[in-house]
């Protein structure tokens, strides 16, 4: 009897430490993945990068169809235990109201939660206009996104919305005079890190508005500027580049992000997404 209490004892302490040490860690769990990182493969042999991601342990995708129907895409998760919750569409694509009828069928066959758009510029630089334009299309498509199909839009920063406005930046605009209701937001890391921005900041600024994350870190050294673009190579490990990830990390725990996604557009990414992996593991409060 002695010894069965005392192996208990052994047990719950041992469990004990266990707890304690998931207490302490900042990202407890499984990021998910945006497929771009895996574009090449998934345009060649999309099973096989699929089977990759999940024997990462990623089960959440960011995604848009694949080479066949949003069905065929969805049948090639629910076959690996898989979820699409956020799904990327074009803008123009969503300026259109029949076009955008599609996308929001296609989201919901796929199981989406979120519309996800990324680029809105058509030509540099992104002026006021641009901004005042996209205010007015976000609030429409939002709230039809959300009557029609219970989807939640959210745009993507790129790094050209940084450009100054008054006391701001554009993209400080286009955030405060879109609806909440109807419009959210996605940070994209390393793009509001390239122009300049610190991503924690603007998770403090604006809080619960972003919804979801894609977890990218920037090469150090490399100079900031409003286009919008810069080489895939400068991709890094997380926790390896320029940004504070910690405190990204704890200022995101606060703002409620829903969902996090690594995104990783280098050629290097088979052997860097297993190291970001490991250094969010690693991240204690």
């Amino acid at each position: 009897m002695k010894l069965i209490l005392l192996t208990l004892l052994v047990a719950l302490f041992a469990g004990e430490i266990v707890y304690a040490q998931q207490a302490k860690a900042l990202f407890p769990q499984k990021p998910g993945m945006q497929l771009y990182t895996f574009r090449r493969g998934m345009k060649t042999n999309s099973g096989a990068s699929l089977d990759s991601i999940r024997a990462m342990g990623i089960t959440d995708v960011e995604c848009g169809a694949f080479a066949g129907t949003a069905a065929e895409t969805r049948k090639m998760l629910d076959e690996r235990g898989m979820h699409c919750s956020s799904f990327g569409s074009g803008y123009d694509n969503l300026l259109d109201p029949e076009k955008l009828r599609e996308v929001g069928r296609n989201a919901k066959t796929m199981g989406a939660d979120y519309i996800m758009v990324a680029w809105i510029m058509k030509k540099p630089p992104f002026t006021f206009d641009d901004a005042q334009a996209a205010v007015t299309n976000f609030n429409r498509i939002g709230k039809q996104l959300k009557d029609e199909f219970g989807l939640t839009f959210c745009y993507h920063n790129h790094g050209y919305e940084f450009a100054e406005y008054k006391d701001g930046t554009l993209f400080d605009y286009i955030v405060q005079n879109t609806d909440p209701r109807y419009v959210s937001f996605e940070l994209d890391l390393l793009w509001a890190a390239f122009p300049g921005q610190k991503p924690e900041q603007l998770l403090t600024r604006y809080g619960n508005r972003f919804k979801l994350m894609h977890l990218k870190d920037l090469r150090k050294g490399i100079p900031p500027n409003l286009s919008g673009g810069t080489s895939v190579e400068n991709d890094v490990v997380l926790g390896t580049g320029a940004i504070d990830m910690v405190a990204v990390l704890k200022a995101a725990k606060k703002a409620g992000i829903k969902h996090y996604y690594i995104e990783d557009e280098s050629s290097s990414f088979a052997t860097q997404v297993p190291q970001s992996l490991a250094f969010l593991k690693s991240v204690e409060e």
